[in-house]
């Protein structure tokens, strides 16, 4: 019998070729790219549940101050780390990540490279975490204090083929050779601790100059720099561990008595920020939903045309009827049908997988390829048919199958009623899908080129930066005086941070009128007498630095850390930062030196005559860019021979910062175009076959004096009422979707009512332009020929 109902299906597959394609080609589409957002999907999903013990594993996350002045970090002080494994049972190890900035670059033989993506990390990291480990001992990664750990890829950049374990790695930077004592694979996509090569932390305590309150690394309380991860026992009590950190933290520095710590999950890291709020999980669900939304319309276009064509399949239902058949053969043979044209879609929809491949993974910036020996891909695959064969397959299998053979046989079948106004709803609901996805996509982009275009504070316009090695930033009088004589720089100045993202920060601050119990976490920024006057940067009142001695006590503040720290007229105030106590001269206007995502947080610069520089900024005439390059590197080679030469421009680096959410912005675009694509396909199909039932209609109305122009308004209207309502109903669901992804950004744009007025006016336009193209050719259909077909 099965035999039977899919050798029928193939046959009325044949019959309705127009039909089928429709069908076929808009399911195959939905599938294949619904696949594809949610193989997306589950990967973001996916982060770093790898680890065995990745339930009981957490990152602890501090925070400080309160309300509004509240700020949150996923690198905290070094000792918590060491405290909870020594002192508290339920911890059962705790490991320690700090990125290192100071060990590139890397020469091998007559080869240097930089490299980016270094840290240092405690021994137990490599047994605390299941990387994989191809060579060396997991157990006793670090035989030394020279020791080091490659990836393999970093193992082949640095030494091709050969076997890397034994080989030495020279740092130009540290003047010290280090052995390569283990490899491990490449830290998986869906690893939110990625890097290329691993020391051993201890350097970095052994490197640890003491000061009046710490003396060693494991007793620093005051600085924030390391990532910590602690594995709990399963009965752990998680908020009784945060407390014993918090109080421990209080009873070991005076200066800090509000830092409050939490824990919070390893499977969170990637898609919630510190503070638990969402961050990438505003993105997944988002695309989550266009990927249901996808499936949902072509599940819509397959029920809508297979109603639709009821009353052309009513007498065959009928028949088979008659002639026996019960209610449930019927259904059998319409599922059947259904699940000929779903496999056949689903074949389609593999094709374009494969097909879409390289360009998705471009796209999504995943490197993970589509395999149909992986299990996972079968289990996205199996899932995704199962659903829309559930919701598109056994509704037109009931209905089709519920007619009654003597109205039908007898022609007083019905053809309006219950069905036209089910295929109505479909029709709003596909549209409405459609114009919330035109919605999203306008204001994805406006939201990226907002930030873009937004004025951060200060003047970065054809300027190129890069970081000075120490022999260079000795020279640096020199090399600057050099560099004012190209006529193609206009300025030269230097600072110890990056301007676009200061990450040095610290919480050892005092001032006159400091509050009890009072902290927060100021950026700090060591710059050059002129920094403030060559980016442009405005003060808000007192004054900038001169390059006097007396400069080396004095300090600038932005006006969001006047307002933090709370000091009321700030000008000749006293501020301590660090060891080193000064006044205030000056109050800097807010500006943007970190992302838009984050409001501006406190900052503080101050001068130090002297004292070695090493970010250097050079501001070009815009067209003699290249020549002003050339003369910084020819500078570059007489200073830093054996270091590369690797610079860019402030403005690439800025828009680096953004990567992330122009990648989802190009994502949702391909996606949400595709969406409307495959809803255009299905009013198409509908837009047909009511051309066709109408052909007799359009006939006598053209015999009868119609216009062209008349009939196309009069097979258009009824779709185009469906989707403007589809428009009205999408509109709040739009506003309301976009609003949550919009509190992602400290700074963004206002939803203002055009954009939902230009989405609506497009999909009608869409809509219109997908009905008219098939009414034009009915109504310019020989009467003759249309009165005949009847």
């Amino acid at each position: 019998m099965l035999r039977n109902y899919f050798k029928t299906a193939w046959r009325g597959l044949l019959n309705s070729k127009g039909y089928s394609a429709i069908n076929i080609g808009g399911l195959a589409v939905a599938l294949g790219i619904g696949i594809l957002l949610l193989w997306w999907v589950k990967d973001e999903l996916s982060f770093d549940r790898f680890h065995t013990h990745s339930d009981r594993i957490y990152r602890i996350n501090g925070s400080f101050g309160s309300s509004e002045s509240q700020q949150f970090s996923g690198q905290i002080v070094a000792p918590v780390a060491a405290y909870a494994r020594k002192n508290m049972p339920n911890v059962e190890d705790a490991v320690r990540v700090v990125d290192s900035y100071d060990m590139s670059p890397f020469k091998v033989q007559d080869k240097t490279l930089v490299e980016e993506r270094a840290m240092y990390v405690d021994p137990a990291f490599f047994t605390f975490f299941n990387f994989e480990f191809i060579k060396g001992n997991r157990a006793r990664p670090f035989p030394d204090l020279q020791s080091v750990i490659l990836t393999e890829s970093a193992a082949v950049r640095y030494f091709g083929q050969t076997d890397a374990v034994g080989k030495v790695l020279y740092s130009v930077s540290k003047k010290q050779n280090y052995v390569v004592s283990g490899i491990m694979r490449d830290f998986p996509d869906n690893s939110s601790i990625r890097g290329n090569m691993l020391f051993p932390l201890e350097l970095v305590a052994k490197a640890y100059q003491p000061n009046d309150y710490w003396k060693s690394m494991d007793s620093d309380w005051g600085n924030w720099y390391a990532r910590t991860f602690v594995r709990v026992d399963p009965k752990a009590d998680l908020d009784k561990i945060a407390k014993t950190l918090t109080d421990v933290h209080h009873a070991s520095n005076q200066y800090d008595q509000v830092t409050v710590y939490r824990l919070q999950p390893l499977k969170d890291i990637h898609l919630y920020r510190p503070d638990g709020t969402p961050g990438a999980m505003q993105e997944v669900k988002m695309m989550g939903i266009v990927a249901l939304v996808l499936l949902a319309i072509g599940c819509i276009n397959y029920v809508n045309l297979a109603t639709a064509r009821a009353t052309q399949r009513a007498r065959e239902v009928s028949v088979r009827k008659v002639v026996g058949a019960g209610r449930e053969h019927l259904i059998g043979q319409f599922l059947a049908e259904s699940l000929l044209i779903f496999v056949m879609a689903l074949v389609g929809a593999i094709a374009l997988l494969k097909g879409l491949e390289s360009t998705y993974q471009e796209l999504a910036g995943k490197s993970q390829p589509f395999s149909l020996l992986d299990p996972q891909v079968w289990l996205v695959l199996v899932g995704a048919l199962a659903f829309t064969l559930a919701v598109a397959g056994i509704y037109p299998a009931v209905v089709l199958s519920s007619f009654e053979p003597l109205k039908v046989l007898r022609g007083k079948m019905a053809t309006g009623g219950k069905g036209v106004t089910f295929r109505q709803t479909l029709v709003i609901v596909q549209f409405a899908f459609s114009t919330a996805l035109i919605v999203g996509t306008l204001i994805i982009g406006n939201q990226l080129r907002f930030l873009r275009e937004r004025n951060l504070g200060y003047d970065r316009d054809n300027t190129f930066a890069f970081w000075m090695t120490g022999e260079m930033a000795k020279h640096y009088d020199a090399v600057k005086t050099e560099l004012l004589r190209q006529p193609s720089v206009r300025g030269v100045t230097a600072s110890n941070n990056n301007l676009l993202s200061i990450g040095n920060s610290t919480g050892d601050t005092d001032w006159e009128g400091k509050p009890k119990n009072s902290m927060f976490i100021v950026s700090r920024m060591q710059v050059e007498k002129d920094f403030i006057s060559s980016f442009g940067l405005k003060m808000a009142y007192g004054e900038t630095f001169t390059g006097s001695p007396a400069d080396s006590m004095h300090y600038i503040l932005n006006e969001t850390a006047v307002k933090k720290a709370g000091i009321k007229k700030p000008i000749g105030k006293s501020f301590t930062l660090g060891q080193t106590k000064g006044i205030i001269i000056g109050v800097i206007k807010d500006f943007h030196f970190a992302s838009l995502r984050q409001k501006v947080e406190p900052a503080v610069f101050y001068y130090r005559p002297n004292n070695n520089l090493s970010r250097i900024y050079i501001k070009t005439t815009g067209l003699d860019a290249p020549k002003a390059v050339a003369a910084a590197e020819k500078l570059w080679k007489q200073y830093s021979p054996d270091y590369p030469f690797e610079y860019q421009f402030m403005d690439v680096q800025y828009n680096e910062m953004y990567k992330s959410e122009q990648r989802t912005g190009q994502l949702f675009n391909f996606f949400a175009g595709i969406t409307i694509l495959v809803s255009c396909l299905g009013l198409f199909g509908l837009a047909t076959f009511t051309a066709q039932q109408r052909t007799k209609e359009i006939g006598i109305r053209k015999v009868l004096g119609a216009s062209v122009t008349g009939i196309v308004a009069l097979l258009s209207k009824d779709f185009l009422k469906l989707v403007v309502i589809g428009i009205v109903i999408a509109s709040p669901i739009a506003w309301w979707m976009m609003s949550q992804w919009l509190t992602e950004f400290a700074y963004k744009i206002d939803l203002d009512w055009w954009v939902f007025a230009l989405a609506g006016l497009l999909a009608i336009l869409i809509a219109f332009a997908t009905v008219s193209f098939q009414s034009i050719r009915a109504a310019l259909m020989n009467p003759v020929r249309s009165l005949r077909s009847e």
